[in-house]
């Protein structure tokens, strides 16, 4: 009689802890539910976002006739006229622009006018004369890597850039002998896109503003420009 009574103990042992284990499955597949609602939510959130970055803001027209602009790989112009022009077969609005000194016309349309950019203030010159007064910065590496950086500022059309050019290329002397032919190159062209940004803030002639940067440059004689 004692050993029968023993035996039914242990199967009621088995069946508790089968319904402990089923349990604990359940609370754990409840867990995982939750992260998957949530993820639902966010992607509902992000549409209107989607939506706002397929709108693309408008230009507006800000430049007039006659106005002074710079282009960067040209320099200084004047709008001369505003006109239809064919571009990759399809006909759209440029502003046609005189470059005096390269004696070019650049037809640039006016949805690319981002590339254009006003002149100088009274204020960003007088800072431009206040670069040119500084020392010039001695670099060390090669000539070719030199000449590269510097014609990546000459065409960057940012006028303190510019400025750091005509000053770390400028020779304080006369003698044209000390200076290589594509190193007095990068300076002439430097020079006389700052003079003629100089020129059509200040509205003054060539010789003043020559005269103006020189005496900034520590210059002990005219530059001359061969034509």
């Amino acid at each position: 009689m004692p050993k029968k009574k023993k035996t039914k103990k242990t199967k009621k042992i088995k069946i508790l802890k089968k319904t402990k284990i089923s349990k604990t499955k359940n609370k754990a597949k409840i867990k995982l539910q939750v992260p998957d609602k949530k993820t639902l939510n966010l992607s509902s959130e992000e549409k209107p976002e989607i939506k706002k970055i397929k709108k693309q803001p408008t230009e507006k027209r800000i430049y007039n006739l006659k106005d002074y602009v710079v282009y960067p790989k040209h320099g200084v112009g004047k709008i001369t006229s505003i006109e239809k022009a064919m571009v990759g077969g399809i006909e759209v609005q440029c502003y046609k622009i005189f470059v005096e000194k390269e004696k070019v016309t650049v037809a640039v349309p006016i949805n690319k006018q981002s590339l254009l950019r006003n002149i100088s203030s009274i204020n960003q010159i007088n800072k431009c004369v206040s670069i040119l007064k500084t020392k010039p910065k001695i670099k060390r590496t090669m000539w070719s890597r030199r000449a590269q950086e510097y014609d990546q500022k000459i065409n960057s059309g940012k006028i303190y850039e510019l400025a750091e050019v005509v000053k770390d290329l400028n020779k304080n002397t006369d003698i044209i002998a000390d200076q290589s032919y594509s190193e007095r190159q990068l300076f002439e062209k430097a020079y006389e896109r700052l003079k003629a940004e100089f020129q059509a803030v200040l509205q003054v002639s060539p010789e003043d503003v020559q005269k103006k940067m020189d005496k900034a440059l520590g210059r002990t004689a005219s530059l001359e420009i061969t034509e």
